[in-house]
């Protein structure tokens, strides 16, 4: 009986396994339905679109193909238009408004163009007046106020003279108050339109030309004209220290400009020097007369040599 019943089960899994694979088998041969899919975007579209969105944002500069010699006017081969995300202050922007013109100097391939492009001069130059003259004078880190004069500052001159045999006593004045500071080794300020004398630079090269500035030995002055012998006998005869003025002087601008107050800063500092001949030769300030019955000493001068003689 137990026989009997195990060969029936046998035979019930063995035709439900026969069932089984065969089902299996009608399934696997149906068809597959394709599932549908989104038509691939016109990527070259896209990017044409993104490309004339920037292209709309840049700002066009004229700027030189090739190298160009000094005086030779431009023609339409000399130069192309670039399209620049900041275009430099003051550039050119169409073609037609350089063709013609001559450059006052040497440009090289790539110079962008702007009005100073075909202007004598050059950058110092542009940054001083007419009354003025840039003059440079040698500091260290005394002198130039330990690294931190920067382009724009404002600072008095002053002179020390040493006491010794030709110089009786030693002194100390300001030679020229309220001078500009035009450029801090190879960094300058700004041009007399407003505009940077230098390239403006970033991310590293502006770190790495702070570093020099802070570094640097040469400073550049606009000295007034009629003060330009003074500062040059000063920079020769004693020891030189620049003394930063106060940025809250707001006029300091137009300290030496000319104007009805400008007579009487060059009064000032005439008062607070030394005779010319005194300052030339190294010699110190003479002692007040006494009066009374002392005859007052000739001063007689022979080439470099001073004596004092009563008549």
């Amino acid at each position: 009986m137990n026989s009997r019943v195990t060969m029936g089960l046998a035979a019930v899994l063995l035709l439900g396994a026969i069932f089984v694979g065969y089902w299996g088998l009608v399934l696997s041969r149906q068809p597959t339905v394709p599932v549908a899919q989104a038509p691939a975007a016109p990527i070259t579209s896209v990017d044409k679109t993104i490309a004339t969105a920037e292209d709309q944002t840049r700002q066009p500069v004229v700027v030189l193909i090739h190298d160009v010699q000094p005086f030779t006017p431009l023609t339409a081969a000399d130069v192309a238009v670039e399209k620049l995300r900041n275009a430099p202050a003051g550039s050119l922007s169409s073609v037609d408004q350089a063709v013609g013109r001559k450059p006052w100097r040497h440009l090289s391939a790539g110079t962008w163009l702007n009005d100073e492009s075909f202007e004598a001069g050059g950058a110092l130059a542009r940054m001083i007046h007419s009354d003025e003259r840039a003059l440079t004078v040698a500091v260290d880190e005394v002198i130039g106020a330990a690294g931190q004069l920067i382009p724009g500052d404002y600072v008095d001159v002053l002179l020390y003279l040493r006491q010794d045999a030709s110089n009786l006593q030693q002194s100390a004045q300001i030679v020229v108050p309220a001078m500009r500071v035009l450029g801090v080794g190879d960094q300058y300020g700004l041009t007399n339109d407003g505009q940077p004398a230098t390239p403006a630079l970033s991310g590293d090269d502006k770190i790495k030309q702070d570093q020099r500035r802070v570094a640097a030995r040469t400073v550049v002055l606009a000295v007034p004209e009629q003060l330009l012998s003074r500062m040059m006998l000063a920079t020769q005869v004693g020891t030189l220290r620049l003394a930063v003025r106060s940025s809250d002087e707001q006029r300091l601008a137009k300290y030496w400009a000319g104007e009805n107050q400008s007579p009487t800063h060059l009064d000032n500092a005439n008062s607070q020097l030394f005779q010319f001949t005194q300052l030339a030769l190294g010699s110190g300030p003479k002692a007040p007369s006494t009066g009374g019955g002392v005859r007052r000493a000739m001063e007689v001068i022979r080439g470099n040599q001073i004596s004092q003689q009563t008549p």
